[in-house]
C-alpha cells in the first residue's frame, strides 16, 4: 500500500455513493435506520440542514509520496461543486451532470465520503446495513460495535463495495474495513481518529493505517452555516 499514490485511491476506495444528501433515509428496517441516526446524529447531524458551504482538502501521504490534495467547496443546498486544481477552478452543479465532468466527480464523492461517512449512512438509499454486533477493532484490538455497509450491484461509481464499520458507546466511529465488491478480504483498514468539531459538525481529520507512514487526512476544513453569511 505505501506506493500508492492520490489517484489510485480514488479508484479502491468509495466511488459508489450517488445519493442527493437532502434525502435522509435508508432503505431498511427499524432498527438499522435508528443505528444509522445515532452514529449521524453523534457527529453532528441535526446541524447539517443549517450548512450552506464546507470546504477541504483530501490528501494522502505515504512513505515515499506527500500528497498535493484535492481542494473542494461544496455548497449542499444547490449540490454545486467548486473544484480548485493545478489547472484552475471549475465549477459545476450536480443536478446538470454531463461525461466531461464525471473525472472531477469521482473525485468528489470519494473524498466527500471520506470526510463525511456518518451521514453518508443516513444519505445513501441504495445501501444496506447489518444488524450491529460487537467485534474486535482489527487495528487497536479493542471491542467495538460493528455494523456493515452494503451497497447495491446497480447504480453509482463503483457497486457493490462493502464497509465494515466500528464504533463506540458513544456512537463515534473508530475504524473501518473497506472491502471492494464485498470481498471477503479487506481492501483497506484505516483509523478514524483526530476528530475536530466545525460548527457542531465533528469530523475525523486522519485516517491511518496500521504500521508504516500512510494517511489520509483533511485539510483547511470549514463549515459556513446559513446564519453566518
Amino acid at each position: 500500500m505505501k506506493s500508492l499514490n492520490l489517484g489510485l485511491i480514488c479508484l479502491l476506495l468509495v466511488l459508489n455513493c450517488k445519493s442527493d444528501p437532502q434525502q435522509t433515509s435508508l432503505k431498511t428496517d427499524t432498527q438499522e435506520l435508528s443505528i444509522a441516526k445515532k452514529i449521524a446524529n453523534a457527529h453532528g447531524f441535526e446541524h447539517w440542514k443549517n450548512v450552506s458551504e464546507i470546504k477541504f482538502t483530501f490528501q494522502v501521504d505515504t512513505d515515499t509520496r506527500n500528497g498535493k490534495g484535492r481542494s473542494w467547496s461544496w455548497y449542499p443546498k444547490s449540490d454545486e461543486v467548486l473544484f480548485e486544481s493545478l489547472h484552475g477552478e471549475q465549477r459545476y452543479s450536480r443536478k446538470h451532470m454531463d461525461s466531461t465532468l464525471i473525472a472531477n466527480d469521482r473525485g468528489f464523492i470519494n473524498d466527500k465520503f471520506w470526510l463525511l461517512v456518518p451521514f453518508q449512512l443516513v444519505w445513501d438509499t441504495s445501501a444496506t446495513i447489518s444488524e450491529p454486533t460487537k467485534a474486535q477493532a482489527p487495528i487497536s484490538k479493542t471491542e467495538l460495535n460493528r455494523i456493515t455497509l452494503t451497497y447495491s450491484n446497480e447504480g453509482g461509481y463503483t457497486p457493490g463495495d462493502a464497509y465494515d464499520i466500528f464504533y463506540d458507546e458513544q456512537f463515534i466511529i473508530r475504524e473501518w474495513i473497506y472491502r471492494k465488491g464485498n470481498s471477503a478480504e479487506p481492501s483497506l483498514t484505516t483509523t478514524f481518529e483526530n476528530y475536530k468539531d466545525y460548527n457542531g459538525i465533528k469530523i475525523a481529520t486522519d485516517h491511518k493505517q496500521e504500521g508504516g507512514n500512510w494517511n489520509l487526512y483533511f485539510t483547511d476544513v470549514s463549515i459556513t452555516l446559513d446564519d453566518q453569511k
